[in-house]
């Protein structure tokens, strides 16, 4: 068992949990940065479930039980707003969802909550599972790839589609894809107290510069063209310039950006982060892998999936969220304190950060019996309503929960089938994973795999 719940604590008489001793000044900088997964599990399993780590005079606490992150996301959520290290992306994400806080947020989230409703999300299911057929029709029995990078491929293409129409070239796409790679090295840039150094003309911040330069002219340049030609499709972009406020207000060019920069990253990072993870998953549980391609055989014959097809599809739903149980594409949530405040028998004071981790809670043994163990028939309508809240929360939650939530679990089950019907991906399960923990969990070198026609 993993720490302990929250009812036995009582106010603490020390300011601070307990916690990993990190280096004089830095504290646990050094880990945060290099390795923050096993940290996360030192963490839970030596303090329990509060810890105090510290980076030079910044305090944060990790929390590590569901009524804990519900305190703080859902109970609290006006005591919190977005942790500094995300907030310091702005000059990625500007004011998108992703980054924005208060009333400037709430109004966000509002003009764009048409854009997601299920209606809208549900018209986009063709577009997926059409990317995936042309991506299948390249493929060849035998050949070797990285499954990772096939993945990224397709669904930075669906969601190119989806957000923009036919108005973004492949060209553009890729150029737009490899800019965010950029962007997410900047993030782990951030874990610093040099942070100074990123202003300085080094070789990674000029690049970093550039693939902000080439983001920004491609997606200004859609939206400036879009706005003179006066007509609007069925695409997400149209859906954010015709978003009204109350008062007739629309979002700006540089509003719209933000939002088309932060739908981007989430669009397709997510899905394809999860179905490689998956394909993972399948290729070292063959019975698993068995089991999904005979319920896609009786639900779907020798046809591609449609939405229509989804209720049926319970077996491959559950692998999907098993997979996201086990590899959650975002590993963990953060906020900082706007004022002091008690959460698990301890003061937190202003201004401190607060980490809360799918990766260690999702692999809880008091939750989920043989955590490690990949078993989607374990997600029974018994299990869901015994389950804590946020002793799952892939998506985070409370009222900062991913807006594109629906499309993302959707979209991963729609590839899932589309691909697993005709092929078994054969993932080379002895090769070294190197985790990349940056705003997604990756793997860093990619997953080399063998295709193999069904």
């Amino acid at each position: 068992m993993i720490g302990a719940g929250p009812e036995r604590y009582t106010m603490q008489q020390q300011l601070y949990p307990p916690g990993p001793r990190g280096q004089f000044y830095i504290g646990n900088l050094r880990d945060l940065r290099n390795r923050p997964l096993e940290l996360m599990q030192e963490c839970v399993e030596e303090y329990g479930d509060i810890a105090h780590l510290r980076v030079a005079n910044i305090h944060i606490y990790v929390l590590n039980h569901p009524d804990l992150v519900e305190e703080v996301l859902v109970t609290s959520n006006r005591n919190f707003i977005k942790p500094r290290l995300l907030r310091d992306t702005a000059e990625v994400f500007g004011r998108g969802l992703l980054v924005s806080d208060g009333e400037f947020w709430l109004r966000q989230r509002r003009l764009m909550a048409p854009a997601f409703h299920r209606q809208r999300i549900a018209s986009y299911a063709t577009v997926m599972t059409g990317y995936t057929e042309r991506m299948l029709d390249r493929w060849e029995d035998g050949r070797e790839l990285d499954i990772h990078a096939e993945m990224m491929r397709v669904t930075l293409e669906i969601v190119t589609k989806a957000l923009f129409g036919a108005d973004v070239t492949t060209e553009d796409a890729k150029r737009v894809g490899h800019a965010l790679e950029i962007m997410l090295e900047r993030f782990v840039d951030r874990i610093s107290i040099l942070q100074f150094l990123q202003q300085l003309p080094l070789p990674r911040n000029l690049r970093f510069r550039r693939a902000l330069a080439t983001l920004d002219a491609i997606i200004y340049r859609i939206i400036v063209a879009r706005r003179r030609s006066g007509e609007l499709g069925d695409d997400l972009l149209s859906m954010l310039l015709a978003a009204q406020d109350d008062d007739g207000t629309t979002m700006s060019d540089r509003q719209v950006r933000d939002e088309t920069v932060t739908l981007f990253l989430a669009g397709h990072e997510t899905t394809a982060v999860s179905l490689s993870w998956t394909f993972l998953l399948l290729s070292q549980n063959p019975h698993v892998d068995t089991a999904l391609a005979e319920e896609l055989r009786r639900v779907l014959g020798d046809r591609a999936p449609t939405l229509e097809d989804l209720p049926a599809l319970t077996y491959t739903a559950q692998v999907v969220k098993e997979s996201m149980r086990i590899y959650p594409p975002a590993w963990r949530v953060g906020r900082e304190a706007i004022e002091e405040c008690e959460i698990g028998g301890y003061r937190i004071p202003a201004g401190s950060q607060l980490i809360m981790s799918q990766w260690m809670l999702h692999r809880d043994a008091r939750y989920f019996d043989e955590p490690l163990a990949f078993r989607p028939e374990r997600w029974t309508a018994e299990l869901e309503s015994a389950l804590p809240k946020y002793a799952y929360f892939p998506f985070g939650g409370g009222p900062r929960r991913c807006i594109g939530d629906q499309f993302a679990v959707m979209e991963a089950t729609l590839l899932l089938a589309t691909i697993a019907r005709s092929w078994r991906v054969d993932v080379d399960t002895e090769q070294t994973i190197d985790y990349w923990p940056s705003i997604t969990l990756r793997p860093r070198h990619g997953l080399r795999a063998v295709l193999r026609r069904r």
